[in-house]
C-alpha cells in the first residue's frame, strides 16, 4: 500500500477504509497540489473528519497543524499525536511555527485550518494569520483547499449538536476544490478567505442532488410523510391539508392540464394558502413552468410580464378576479376549482391519495411522469418587482431553486420541527422558494395566511398554531409590533427579515417588547432568493480567542453556504479591500443564468458573477452590510450622495414616527448644472426651505441638501413592501416639470 498519511499503518489503513465506506469523495484542482517541495494547505473546517478526507483525496502526505481546542474529543485528540500533528495550544508560544516551518524546508505538506476550530454554523468564520506567518518565513506557497458535504454529517455540529445525530446511510457526496497557489508575499487572510470562498461555489456545484427535478423532490418530500399536515390554510376559516392530500389534488389536476393547456408557461394569479401551492406543483407536474404574476403591479407591468413569458392561460379563483377587475385577464383565466372538477375532482384524486399512502415515495413520482433531472432546465419564471424601473423576468432552473433549499437547510435555522408562517406573495421569490417548495421538500409544518398586510390575520395564526417562524419585511413587521402583545407571539423562536433595512427601532422593539431578535438577512429574486443571513450564534462556544458568532448587527449575515462575494469599484470595476464600499458582486448555483429574453448572459453578469446593483462592504469575518441600492444614490460633484442618509435625517429632525409606510423619500432627477438634483417626496407639511435649515444645522453638506419638496397622499409601495423607487422618481420629475 502507498503511504498517504503520517499515520502508523495500523490507523491508517482502518482509517482509509472507513472514510471510503462514509464518504464518496471527488477531488477538483489536483494538478495545484505540488509534485515535491514544501507547501502550506489551507481548508475550511466543517467537521471532525476533515483531516481523514483530506488526506484521502491529497496524493502526498500531509502534516496537520492541530488546535488543541478543549472540547475535542479525547480520540481524535490521540489520533493527532500519533499522527505527529503540529500541536497548538491556547497558551502555545512561537515554538509550534518554528516546528511548522522546519516540516515546510524538508519539503513537506503542511496543512492548516485557519478557523482554527470546526465551524459551528456550517459558514467560513473568522480566520487567523497564523498559516500566512509560517507560509513568509518558509517561503513556500499556499494552496487553497475547499471542502464540501461534510456539513450535516454525524461528526459536524450541524443541529447544534455533535455526534447524537442519525448517521447517513448511504455514502456521502463530498468533493474536494483545490485552487492555484498564492505565493507567500500575497498570502493573507483576505486573499485566503476569497480563494476559500470561490473555491466553496466550484465544490458546492458538484453535489449529486442539484441536478435533481423540483417537482420530484416536492413530490417525494411529501410521499415521504403522507399523514402529515402539510399545510393549514387559513384563507377563510382553518383547512388542513395533509401532504397526500396535496399529492392527490396536485397530480389529478396536473393531468388535466398536460390535455388542456398546450403552452410551456402557465400563469398562476392567487395567494399564498391550499390553491396556490395545488396550482404551482400541478404545473411543475405536468412538465410546465408556474409564473406566478404580480397582481399589485399595475395593468401596464402585468400586460408587459404576460406578452414577454407568452402566458395565456391564467390558474386563479373567482374571488380573485372580481376583486381584481383592471388586471388584464386573459381569455383562458381558469378558476382552481372548476378545474379540479374538470378533471376528475375526488374520484381523480382516490387513486393518487392510495398511491400517496401505499408505494415508496419514488413510485410515485415515478408513476407522474417526473424526470429525474431537471438540472439547469427552467423551473420558474418569476418577475423582479421593478422599484427602480421595468419588470424583468427572472429564468429560474430547477438546479437554481434546489440549491437555494439546500443552502437553507444546511444552515439549521429552519429544520423539520419548524412552523413557518407563509403570509408572503408567491410572485415575491422569498414566497415562493422559502414559504411554498423549502417547506414541502424539508417537511416543515407550513401555515398560510393569504396577505402579509393583513396583520390581524397573521397575529391569530402565530398564536393558535404555534408558529415558531416569523419571516417578514421590516414593513410588514412594524404593525404586528404595535398590535400583538407579548403572548400572541410566545411560540415565536426566530423572526427573519429582509427586502429593505432593517430600522433600529423596530428591531429594539421586538427584543423590548418580545424578548425576540430580529436576523436581517439579504437576497434578491436573481438568487433564487436568499444569499446572506444572520443566524442566531451557536449554542456552544469553545475557550478560543474568539468565540464563533452567527450575526452582527447592522450587517445582513454571512454568505450563504456555496456562495462567494467581491466588492468593485463601481468605475473601475477593481477590487476592493475589506471595508471599503462598492457594487457587491455574487456568485452560487443558486443565481440566475440570464433573464428572459436578455443576451446570454447579459449585462448584469460578468465572467460568472452577478452585479447586484447594491452598494455594499464585508468586515475581515465575512459578515456583509449593504448601504443601499445604487439607484437610491445620485453622483452629483463626483460625490455619491446616499438618499437614504438624508431621509433618516429629515424623519429625525421632524420628530417623524418611521410608521408602517415610510412618509420621506429622496430621489433624484436629471438636472442641467449638477446632472441630478435631489427632491424630497413626502406626505409631511415641510417647505423646501425648512428641510434646508434643519438639514444645514445638521452639518450637511450643500450638495446634500434638496433642491425642492413634493407633498403627494401617500407614497408608492410595491406589494413586495418594497419602496416604488420608479414612481417615487416619476413624481418627483413631473413635478420639476411642472
Amino acid at each position: 500500500m502507498r503511504r498517504r498519511s503520517t499515520l502508523p499503518l495500523w490507523i491508517e489503513i482502518p482509517a482509509v477504509f472507513t472514510a471510503r465506506v462514509l464518504y464518496r469523495a471527488k477531488v477538483l484542482g489536483i494538478g495545484h497540489v505540488p509534485a515535491a517541495g514544501g507547501a502550506v494547505v489551507i481548508a475550511n473546517h466543517l467537521s471532525y473528519v476533515d483531516a481523514f478526507v483530506l488526506q484521502l483525496v491529497c496524493p502526498r502526505p500531509l502534516r496537520f497543524v492541530a488546535y488543541k481546542a478543549p472540547d475535542i474529543p479525547r480520540l481524535l485528540s490521540w489520533i493527532s499525536r500519533v499522527a505527529g500533528a503540529i500541536e497548538v495550544y491556547p497558551e502555545s508560544g512561537p515554538e509550534w511555527q518554528d516546528e511548522a516551518v522546519k516540516a515546510l524546508e524538508r519539503g513537506e505538506l503542511v496543512c492548516f485550518f485557519p478557523e482554527w476550530v470546526v465551524s459551528r454554523t456550517g459558514q467560513l468564520m473568522n480566520l487567523h494569520s497564523g498559516f500566512e506567518r509560517v507560509a513568509k518565513r518558509a517561503r513556500v506557497p499556499v494552496i487553497p483547499a475547499a471542502l464540501d458535504g461534510l456539513w450535516g454529517s454525524v461528526f459536524s455540529f450541524a443541529g447544534n449538536k455533535y455526534l447524537w445525530k442519525s448517521p447517513r446511510l448511504l455514502p456521502t457526496p463530498v468533493c474536494v476544490a483545490f485552487g492555484e497557489p498564492i505565493p507567500p508575499e500575497r498570502a493573507d487572510c483576505a486573499s485566503a478567505r476569497q480563494a476559500l470562498m470561490e473555491l466553496g461555489t466550484q465544490a458546492f456545484a458538484e453535489r449529486p442532488a442539484l441536478r435533481r427535478h423540483i417537482g420530484r423532490e416536492i413530490v417525494r418530500g411529501l410521499a415521504r410523510r403522507p399523514s402529515t399536515p402539510a399545510l393549514v390554510d387559513r384563507t377563510s376559516g382553518r383547512r388542513v391539508l395533509t401532504a397526500a392530500q396535496l399529492i392527490a389534488a396536485a397530480a389529478a389536476l396536473s393531468r388535466h392540464l398536460k390535455r388542456t393547456v398546450p403552452e410551456r408557461r402557465v400563469g398562476v394569479v392567487l395567494p399564498s394558502g391550499a390553491g396556490g401551492a395545488i396550482a404551482n406543483l400541478a404545473i411543475v407536474c405536468a412538465g410546465k413552468v408556474p409564473v406566478n404574476l404580480n397582481f399589485t403591479a399595475g395593468r401596464k407591468s402585468s400586460e408587459s410580464s404576460m406578452a414577454e413569458a407568452g402566458v395565456r392561460t391564467i390558474l386563479t379563483a373567482d374571488a380573485m378576479r372580481s376583486r381584481l377587475p383592471d388586471f388584464p385577464w386573459p381569455a383562458r383565466s381558469l378558476d382552481l376549482v372548476a378545474e379540479i372538477k374538470a378533471a376528475g375532482g375526488k374520484r381523480a384524486m382516490l387513486p393518487w391519495l392510495a398511491a400517496a399512502w401505499l408505494l415508496p415515495n419514488q413510485w410515485v413520482a415515478n408513476l407522474l411522469g417526473l424526470p429525474h433531472v431537471g438540472d439547469r432546465e427552467e423551473a420558474a419564471l418569476l418577475f423582479t418587482s421593478g422599484s427602480a424601473g421595468n419588470p424583468r423576468g427572472v429564468v429560474l432552473s430547477h438546479r437554481n431553486v434546489l440549491a437555494n433549499c439546500a443552502q437553507i437547510s444546511s444552515l439549521s435555522i429552519l429544520p423539520d420541527s419548524a412552523v413557518l408562517l407563509g403570509c408572503l406573495p408567491l410572485f415575491h421569490s422569498f414566497g415562493f422558494t422559502v414559504t411554498l417548495w423549502y417547506p414541502f421538500i424539508r417537511g416543515c409544518h407550513l401555515v398560510t395566511t393569504p396577505s402579509p398586510l393583513d396583520t390581524r390575520a397573521i397575529i391569530d395564526a402565530i398564536r393558535e398554531e404555534n408558529v415558531t417562524v416569523l419571516l417578514g419585511a421590516p414593513t410588514f413587521l412594524r404593525p404586528v409590533l404595535k398590535r400583538a402583545t407579548p403572548a400572541d407571539l410566545k411560540s415565536l423562536d426566530l423572526v427573519v427579515t429582509g427586502a429593505e433595512k432593517l430600522p433600529e427601532d423596530l428591531a429594539r422593539g421586538f427584543r423590548d417588547k418580545f424578548q425576540l431578535q430580529i436576523f436581517e438577512g439579504y437576497g434578491l429574486t436573481e438568487t433564487s432568493p436568499v444569499s446572506n443571513i444572520n443566524q442566531p450564534d451557536p449554542l456552544v462556544h469553545t475557550e478560543t480567542t474568539d468565540e464563533q458568532v452567527g450575526s452582527k448587527p447592522g450587517t445582513v449575515g454571512r454568505l450563504m453556504p456555496g456562495m462567494a462575494a467581491r466588492v468593485v469599484d463601481m468605475d473601475t470595476g477593481a477590487d476592493l479591500a475589506a471595508g471599503q464600499t462598492g457594487i457587491l458582486l455574487l456568485k452560487g448555483e443558486n443565481v440566475l443564468s440570464h433573464y428572459l429574453g436578455e443576451p446570454f448572459p447579459g449585462a448584469s453578469l460578468r465572467d460568472g458573477w452577478f452585479v447586484t446593483g447594491d452598494l455594499a462592504h464585508i468586515d475581515d469575518e465575512g459578515f456583509v452590510s449593504v448601504n443601499g441600492r445604487l439607484a437610491r444614490f445620485s453622483k452629483m460633484g463626483g460625490e455619491m450622495v446616499p438618499h437614504g442618509t438624508i431621509e433618516d435625517k429629515i424623519a429625525e429632525a421632524y420628530g417623524v414616527d418611521p410608521g408602517e409606510v415610510p412618509s420621506v423619500v429622496v430621489t433624484g432627477v436629471s438636472d442641467e448644472s449638477k446632472g441630478e438634483a435631489l427632491v424630497v417626496v413626502t406626505t409631511l407639511d415641510i417647505t423646501t426651505g425648512g428641510v434646508r435649515e434643519k438639514l444645514s444645522q445638521a452639518g450637511f453638506p450643500n450638495l446634500w441638501i434638496p433642491r425642492s419638496v413634493v407633498k403627494v397622499a401617500a407614497i408608492p409601495v410595491l406589494g413586495t413592501g418594497k419602496l416604488d423607487i420608479a414612481q417615487c422618481k416619476r413624481l418627483a420629475q413631473d413635478s420639476r416639470a411642472v
